[in-house]
């Protein structure tokens, strides 16, 4: 027996207990959010605000948490500058310029045997290393570019965006504590996803083949948020638990205004 599915059966049958059995074709089902993760910093560094708390709403790519940057920007608006700096450049042509237009009088005088070939060599060899200080330069303002373009990378590791729209469930860090990485660290926050919703329900094995995915069903859902509403199969395991004689069903339940809570259970019907 998998581990999820025998955390599904313990759940409902804790979830079973002293409530009504349920009629024939009604399944025990519990309602979950969609998806639930837990925010953490890529790299190490004080914790310089949280913008959120617990219950918050949030939106995805709402900044959640923001984590000390100063050395970063410092860095950044440094590089950003060499991008476009003219003077090494301009320096560069210039000598470059005047290189070749003394390679061009020392060709004419040597045609004319004023000046020896060394002289000319020696101004073809100056023009080469211009060109050169040139190509250098070059170089050196692209090399800024993709420096700013690394530190801007950098610089948006600090600041943690939510994924998706949801809720906060907790917040287990708060300012001037140090954001650390790694999964063995403790996370900033958690958050859900409660848009769509997700309804798990383990179903006997004589069902198995007539439950179909993209199928809909009726979930009924019990205090506080009582009501019955269409959910969608999104996956029905492929797997039968032979200890159990059970297979799961996953179904997928629109949530859009939040009105029903993740962890209440509920009651399914299949067409």
């Amino acid at each position: 027996m998998t581990t999820r599915m025998t955390a599904m059966l313990l759940t409902l049958s804790v979830l079973s207990t002293g409530a009504a059995a349920a009629v024939p074709g009604e399944h025990q089902c519990l309602i979950e959010p969609y998806q639930k993760i837990e925010i953490r910093s890529t790299v190490e560094a004080l914790i310089n605000a949280v913008k959120v708390e617990r219950g918050s709403e949030v939106k995805k790519g709402q900044v959640l948490v923001q984590l000390e940057s100063d050395v970063e920007k410092a860095a950044l608006e440094t590089a950003q500058y060499r991008a476009v700096m003219q003077g090494q450049m301009r320096s560069s042509e210039a000598r470059l310029d005047y290189s070749r237009d003394k390679l061009r009088r020392r060709e004419e005088l040597s045609r004319q045997n004023f000046v020896s070939g060394q002289e000319r060599d020696d101004a073809l060899a100056e023009m080469r290393v211009a060109e050169a200080e040139l190509l250098a330069a070059k170089d050196d303002r692209q090399m800024s570019v993709l420096e700013t373009r690394r530190l801007q990378e950098l610089l948006r590791l600090r600041t943690l965006t939510s994924p998706f729209n949801g809720v906060v469930t907790e917040v287990l860090q708060h300012p001037g504590e140090l954001a650390q990485t790694g999964e063995g660290s403790r996370p900033i926050l958690k958050l859900a996803q409660i848009h769509p919703l997700r309804v798990e329900v383990v179903l006997p094995v004589a069902l198995y083949g007539k439950i179909a995915e993209s199928s809909t069903a009726e979930v009924e859902t019990e205090i506080p948020a009582k009501g019955r509403y269409k959910a969608k199969v999104q996956i029905v395991d492929k797997v039968v638990d032979s200890a159990s004689g059970t297979f799961g069903v996953r179904l997928e339940l629109p949530n859009p205004g939040g009105k029903i809570p993740a962890g209440v259970k509920c009651l399914v019907r299949f067409p």
